[in-house]
């Protein structure tokens, strides 16, 4: 299995486990100032946890992700034009 194909398992392991944590959370009635910290990192955990996966898809295939301010978006829209995600995602 290629090296990028490990990083995304592990990614996609990462993603899982912060969305399960998110739900955990998320179900309990009254949240206290720790919880409602945890719900922003697993948040921040999930996309950046997708962030990584596309960015190692992308790399697999050789294209090159442009180092800007708007880094992120040229990720989807190269993710897009690809035909990793679909548009509807995309947005």
């Amino acid at each position: 299995m290629g090296d990028y194909k490990l990083h995304i398992l592990a990614e996609k392991e990462n993603v899982e486990k912060a969305l399960s944590n998110l739900k955990d959370v998320m179900g309990r009635e009254e949240k206290s100032i720790v919880e409602l910290a945890a719900i922003g990192t697993f948040l921040h955990n999930i996309y950046n946890g997708i962030e990584n996966i596309l960015k190692q898809i992308l790399k697999a295939n050789d294209v090159l992700i442009p180092k800007s301010d708007t880094w992120h978006k040229d990720l989807l829209n190269l993710s897009v034009s690809l035909g990793v995600i679909s548009e509807g995602l995309s947005d």
